[in-house]
């Protein structure tokens, strides 16, 4: 039985690591499977007949789609995954997931996993404090947040207080 398209699919180019990226986002993130592996019917310019073409994936509930098209280009900041996430032992887990298979850290709780795909780890309570009505309160969240890479609940929650960690 074929799977269902979805309507609107998130199409990420890899250089022939789509299925690895695949199975890494399924085992790391809720929410996330491994659909469809397509082939490729004849050769093309980044491979052979019968290699991995495309993989139908899902990650965290979002529809996407990994084409092994080759080294022409490559992932950057302008596209990232924003995962929310609870508590810091979910937030450490994923970041350590992506940081520690090979990715590389950045600021402001993102990070780049070894495909070159973008994230964001982002906690509940640094959304909430930006978003907070209170100007004070949003700009020492805003703040905190500037002086991290990997975002560190206990100090935003204490600048959302007014206090130091």
């Amino acid at each position: 039985m074929a799977t269902a398209i979805p309507r609107n699919t998130i199409c990420l180019w890899y250089d022939g690591a789509a299925l690895d990226a695949a199975r890494f986002y399924a085992a790391t993130f809720p929410d996330s499977t491994v659909g469809s592996v397509h082939l490729a019917p004849s050769d093309y310019p980044a491979g052979k007949q019968g290699d991995v073409l495309t993989v139908q994936f899902t990650v965290a509930g979002i529809p996407c789609i990994g084409l092994n098209g080759g080294d022409t280009f490559a992932h950057n900041e302008a596209f990232s995954f924003q995962i929310a996430t609870d508590d810091q032992a979910e937030t450490d887990r994923l970041w350590n997931a992506i940081v520690g298979n090979g990715g590389q850290e950045s600021a402001c709780g993102w990070c780049k996993d070894r495909w070159g795909v973008n994230w964001q780890i982002t906690p509940r309570v640094l959304t909430e404090g930006m978003a907070d009505p209170d100007p004070a309160v949003a700009r020492r969240v805003f703040e905190a947040m500037m002086t991290m890479r990997r975002i560190d609940i206990a100090t935003i929650e204490a600048a959302r207080r007014g206090a130091s960690a």
